[in-house]
């Protein structure tokens, strides 16, 4: 058992109002799993027979859930209060500074405050560390690359020479920053490499997921902005652009040059063509495929192959399992038949 904290002071640490008994807790659970002395959340209604039935001492949730027998800490938005409750009991682990023996720091590298180097981590050339970096075993800045203070490379991090990183930044085990683009002139002979010598900058408060790889620009920049966030297996090729707190499934392709707004979203195994525009605040479902530039302004939500408006991806989703009947139909029709049940 963690640390033990009042409900009434979770409530305001977390930005919520206490109604019910107060009670101390010490962990948060999901509902169904949920004891005494912990805190579990609900964000839809449609979990309310399980908020009845949960154990839990309080329940985080917009509006009290009537016949649950436990306390309420009632927030405007309890998802973003559940997140808060969760980093009061599982705050973020800071390794010690210091650099492993097992480490390999180049000399003309550079180490600011407070920086954790783990063992086999190597830092290159020209590298420049900032304050508080963390990089666990295994990870790798490349030649003259910049990391920002406060950022974290988990294990098997690879940042290519001379991408940038931002502060605050996440990076999870085995993601890939500035891998060449997919860049080839076509000859007699064979494929001949265009060589990419742009580079890749990462914004601050960035989180990216494992395994995911963001290709350097054949030349510029391939650019990543503030505060978006990319899940993990995610594709992005040169010289894209993504704006500000967008949010990225697992996944996801963006070809080469394509220009991706700010606050977007975008579901899982979407992809997006080359040298396209996905305007800011779209909002792309699962599997989308993405032919042409698309607005907001024309509508948000988009779906299906290629993509079109979401109302619109529903209706042929509902019609599509009646196609072959309505095929039959038809050619009964024109062949002069009564279709089938009407003779």
């Amino acid at each position: 058992m963690g640390s033990k904290i009042l409900l009434s002071v979770l409530a305001g640490k977390i930005g919520a109002r206490l109604e019910g008994p107060d009670a101390e807790v010490s962990g948060v659970a999901g509902v169904d799993e949920a004891g005494p002395g912990q805190v579990t959340f609900l964000s839809n209604p449609k979990y309310a027979l399980q908020a009845r039935e949960t154990k839990a001492s309080a329940i985080i949730a917009k509006q009290p859930i009537p016949g649950a027998g436990c306390a309420f800490l009632l927030a405007p938005d309890p998802y973003l209060a559940f997140a808060l409750a969760v980093e009061q009991f599982h705050p973020p682990v800071r390794l010690a500074a210091g650099v492993s023996a097992q480490a390999s720091v180049h000399p003309a590298a550079v180490l600011g405050k407070e920086v954790h180097v783990g063992p086999f981590a190597v830092v290159a050339e020209g590298a420049f560390v900032g304050d508080r970096v963390t990089l666990y075993p295994g990870a790798y800045v490349g030649k003259g690359a910049v990391v920002g203070e406060d950022t974290v490379l988990h294990p098997r991090v690879t940042l290519y020479e001379g991408v940038r990183v931002g502060k605050r930044v996440l990076l999870h085990a085995g993601c890939v920053i500035g891998s060449d683009g997919f860049g080839f002139a076509p000859t007699p002979q064979g494929y001949r490499k265009i060589p990419q010598v742009g580079t890749v900058e990462i914004g601050d408060d960035v989180e990216i997921g494992a395994n995911t790889t963001i290709d350097r620009a054949a030349l510029g920049v391939t650019r990543v902005g503030p505060g978006t966030k990319l899940d993990n297996l995610i594709q992005v090729a040169h010289n894209v652009e993504i704006g500000r707190d967008t949010v990225i499934a697992a996944q996801v392709g963006i070809a080469g040059s394509a220009r991706i707004g700010n606050r977007v979203m975008m579901g899982g195994q979407a992809g997006v063509a080359g040298h396209l525009e996905v305007g800011d605040g779209v909002m792309l479902g699962a599997k989308t495929g993405v032919a042409a530039s698309l607005s907001a302004k024309e509508n948000r939500a988009w779906s299906g192959v290629p993509a079109m408006p979401h109302r619109t991806w529903l209706k042929m989703a509902t019609l599509l399992p009646r196609l072959p009947e309505l095929f039959r139909r038809v050619s009964r029709l024109e062949g002069g038949k009564p279709a089938e049940g009407e003779e």
